[in-house]
């Protein structure tokens, strides 16, 4: 778990499957000190009544449960258009379940007895992506809220610059390239690339090439 924040489980809730009740207290304690809610159930239709009432970002589910299978059950949330990231347990090896597992695109596959750590960065790497998408989508938010409250020519020439960096960080094109792709005078232009200067956001370090300081935004 080396490297990796833990603490970003604390946002998420799951469901965990499991008929061994001893194993189900006891992964549930484990569990309940790093997520936001744990909801651990021992048949399939618990687990249904959780997915059709509560909000579930991840499900840990066995596959051989009494008079049940973990499979089937994936399957039957599937056909009901649900799509949870999932791991699956189990004590047994058959490629059949295996097989099984990856046409349905279940995330991961743990053996039992089931290692915590495993389970923990297992549900991190099922989590990390959605949590940057989160934090994209606050910034698609954040340059929405700015482009309504200031002049949206500037904005534009922002987006530009960025999407047109290249892998160090460097932008190239003269004001007269700019203003062909927006429709922007040259003093505003100026005046933009001197406020972007003055911050140290944009820095000049040769004819027409600008470097971004990501670091000066903070």
């Amino acid at each position: 778990m080396q490297n990796k924040d833990l603490n970003i489980l604390h946002n998420f809730n799951v469901l965990y499957l499991e008929d061994d009740i001893h194993l189900l207290k006891h992964t549930h304690d484990v569990l309940e000190d790093f997520v936001n809610n744990i909801y651990a159930v021992k048949t399939s239709k618990e687990a249904m009544n959780i997915l059709l009432n509560k909000k579930v970002d991840v499900i840990i589910s066995d596959i051989l449960l009494e008079n049940e299978n973990g499979i089937d059950f994936l399957q039957q949330i599937r056909e009901k258009d649900i799509y949870i990231p999932t791991i699956l347990t189990t004590a047994h090896t058959d490629t059949k379940y295996l097989l099984d597992a990856i046409k349905l695109k279940v995330e991961n596959y743990i053996i039992k007895p089931i290692n915590i750590k495993e389970l923990l960065n297992s549900l991190y790497d099922i989590l990390i992506p959605l949590v940057q998408e989160k934090e994209i989508q606050k910034n698609i938010y954040v340059i929405k809220t700015i482009s309504a409250i200031t002049d949206s020519k500037q904005v534009d020439i922002v987006k530009y610059i960025i999407n047109n960096l290249d892998n160090n960080n460097n932008f190239t094109a003269s004001y007269t390239e700019i203003m062909e792709e927006i429709s922007i005078s040259k003093p505003t232009l100026i005046k933009l690339f001197k406020d972007l200067a003055q911050k140290d956001i944009l820095v000049k370090v040769a004819h027409k090439t600008y470097k971004f300081n990501q670091r000066a935004l903070s």
